[in-house]
């Protein structure tokens, strides 16, 4: 059953409805969908399991992952009671008196010997075996929610334990605090234990929070953004900007004053154009990993709001968590069994990995931490308001483009879409999925992405086709050269590997620039042997019954194509994706899939088609497509369908191996591509 709430204000929330009560109110809904699974007092938050072949307890003999498990389940939980228990002590769900529950759960989650104890550091080193001294464990993380959650409920629950409870979880808590960890946004979780701990009173080893503070400091790259590993993605969002300023309200401030300011500026940076990296409805992109934690990107907002000198827009981040939750909690494929899914929206298993569980999902409980702000706060008391998106006229376009994550995101008021384009990612050229999350050359708000529909064809992706030795390749590595006169630069290689020199592995450079719907690609392949063929996908679209439509246009250079879908998403909204190619591209044509789509069991994807026949010949250069949607099917008109009046090149062929390439619309504007330097602007 869809969440429906009792509690609506349009007057103080014009966009949503939703206020604090509407949030208390989904946050029940949530865990009645938890508790309604839990058969008896003593039992622990093990939930049902729809999916066993990629989430974790792997195997019935890893008797750490078993613990995790059950640690996951508490913890991740806790982030939606834990605000719920401090507004109401007495809170039942499903029978079970919130307060006494996680009571008992916390404190025997601790304890050694208990049936659900979740395992001390020392112990779980003993079950590993000593292979690897410097391993880490899932605790570790759920480590961090418990002492948020403990803080959050402290008068109800932390302080209700004896001094001998106190000491039990705090002799717990040591061991993961000081233990290893992995380096990179795991170093908070250590932080925040060491910082809890301090707060009540244990001594702590400050040099280790120290060294764990600095490197998280040293990540930072820009924009409010760290680096995590080698990727960009949501934990720059809901770990580096919601931990950090918990970190300096617990202990930055008063012991490290330098970091703790550094981070403050940083978390205001993101705030500066956060708010645009979510669509009109304050819909969440689904882009890199852990998809499965949806609205909890959002959480960045309250983070923000939890230091001394914040900047962020409280009516209008309260617009983009109510948007974002609504996003999920509308659809009747959110929950399995009362539980939300391993998927996006619906169960989506290519989007599953190997770290998660069925507990997992509950990390975007952390987006109701912002129920830890009282009902006087201005998060609560703000009236609602969009942003960017009140200030642009009808087809007004809005980008924002970051040199340090290497992000670039259009608000396109025409549709109410934002579109995400991405550089600086490296994957092993085997990582399907990795590409999925990372590799896209767009990733659209309405437009979730499409896994593997056929080994030719990919959404949003070039697919490379080696006609002399038969295989398909995809592009692992995009380098990112940033943006000149309104159009964005990045390169792509196919199969990318160190022990490969560049010049001996196959590229496309990329040059794309926004239009009112969408994106225009001109881009070039970079190929140091033919014969191979490329094919480019629009986006994935649902195919609940879809209206297939083609129109030609002469143009000076040929004849232009475009393929029109029509047709409706799982929640019945009308939606309406065309795809248009001119210039290098032979044929346009669709392929159905199965399976492959978040929003709908079954999906159509358009692509483009084109070969690179002679090997050391001076060829046609320049791929040239544009991929335009609408949330509504009123027609595109010709000019949108077909928007550009001329394309003129620099070398006399008119091949645009070389040289400019003049991109005349016929709305006025003009754009001029030039991939001479991208050499010394690449970036990763």
């Amino acid at each position: 059953m869809v969440f429906q709430p009792r509690t609506l204000d349009y007057e103080l929330s014009p966009y949503t409805g939703l206020t604090r009560e509407s949030w208390i109110e989904a946050g029940e809904y949530l865990l009645k969908g938890i508790f309604q699974n839990i058969k008896s007092f003593a039992d622990p938050v093990v939930m049902p399991r729809k999916e066993t072949k990629v989430t974790y307890p792997h195997s019935a003999d890893a008797v750490w992952e078993f613990k995790a498990e059950y640690f996951e389940g508490l913890a991740r939980s806790f982030f939606i009671a834990a605000p719920l228990i401090h507004n109401n002590p007495e809170l039942e769900i499903e029978g079970y008196k919130l307060k006494e529950y996680y009571k008992s759960h916390v404190l025997r989650s601790c304890t050694k010997g208990d049936s659900v104890s979740v395992g001390h550091y020392d112990e779980l080193c003993e079950l590993a075996g000593k292979t690897d001294p410097f391993r880490a464990f899932q605790q570790t993380v759920e480590t961090c929610a418990l002492v948020i959650c403990l803080w959050i409920s402290k008068e109800e629950i932390w302080d209700s334990y004896t001094k001998e409870e106190q000491d039990i979880i705090a002799d717990f808590l040591y061991g993961y605090a000081n233990g290893n960890t992995v380096p990179q946004n795991w170093r908070l979780f250590n932080m925040l234990d060491l910082a809890f701990l301090d707060m009540m009173g244990y001594e702590i080893d400050h040099d280790i929070m120290r060294e764990h503070a600095q490197a998280i400091l040293n990540y930072y790259v820009g924009n409010g953004w760290y680096r995590d590993g080698h990727s960009f993605d949501y934990y720059s969002c809901w770990a580096f900007n919601v931990y950090a300023p918990i970190w300096n309200q617990w202990y930055g401030y008063e012991h490290e004053p330098y970091l703790a300011k550094r981070f403050e500026e940083n978390s205001n940076e993101l705030m500066k154009s956060y708010s645009e990296f979510f669509d009109r409805d304050g819909f969440t992109n689904m882009w890199g990993r852990s998809n499965i934690y949806r609205n909890a990107a959002t959480s960045a907002f309250d983070g923000n709001m939890m230091l001394r000198s914040s900047i962020a827009d409280p009516g209008l981040a309260r617009r983009i968590s109510s948007g974002s939750l609504l996003q999920f909690m509308n659809r009747d494929d959110f929950l399995f069994k009362g539980i939300p899914t391993l998927g996006f929206y619906g169960q989506f298993t290519p989007l599953v990995q190997g770290y998660s569980c069925a507990e997992s999902p509950f990390w975007l409980g952390k987006a109701f931490l912002c129920l830890h702000l009282p009902a006087d706060h201005p998060f609560w008391t703000a009236k609602e308001n969009n942003g960017v998106w009140e200030q642009m006229e009808e087809k007004d376009i809005t980008v924002t483009t970051l040199d340090g994550p290497a992000l670039c995101y259009s608000n396109h008021q025409a549709n109410g879409e934002t579109i995400l384009r991405t550089g600086k990612v490296l994957k092993q050229k085997k990582d399907t999925h990795g590409m999925w999350n990372y590799s896209k050359l767009c990733f659209n708000t309405k437009y979730p992405w499409e896994s593997q529909v056929s080994e030719a064809v990919e959404a949003q992706q070039y697919v490379l086709h080696d006609l002399t030795f038969e295989y398909y390749d995809k592009a692992n590595v995009t380098f990112w050269a940033g943006e000149r006169e309104k159009v964005l630069y990045r390169r792509q290689f196919f199969g990318f590997e160190l022990e490969t020199e560049r010049h001996w592995i196959q590229a496309m450079n990329l040059a794309d620039f926004v239009v009112p719907y969408g994106v225009i690609r001109v881009d070039k392949p970079r190929l140091h042997r033919k014969p191979v063929a490329f094919t480019l996908g629009s986006y994935g679209f649902p195919d609940n019954g879809t209206e297939i439509i083609t129109k030609e246009l002469l143009y000076e250079g040929g004849i232009a194509k475009a393929m029109i879908l029509k047709g409706k998403d799982h929640n019945g909204n009308e939606k309406q994706l065309a795809m248009t190619i001119y210039d290098g591209w032979e044929s346009l044509s669709y392929i159905k899939s199965k399976e492959t789509n978040p929003d709908s069991e079954n999906s159509i994807v358009v692509y483009a088609s084109m070969e690179c026949k002679n090997h050391n010949h001076y060829e046609p250069s320049i791929l040239i497509s544009q991929v335009i949607t609408k949330e509504s099917h009123e027609d595109f008109t010709e000019e949108e369908l077909f928007p550009i009046q001329s394309i003129t090149y620099t070398d006399v062929q008119g091949y645009g191996g070389y040289g400019p390439i003049t991109v005349q619309l016929k709305d006025g504007n003009e754009r001029v591509i030039d991939f001479e330097g991208i050499e010394g602007r690449l970036m990763l």
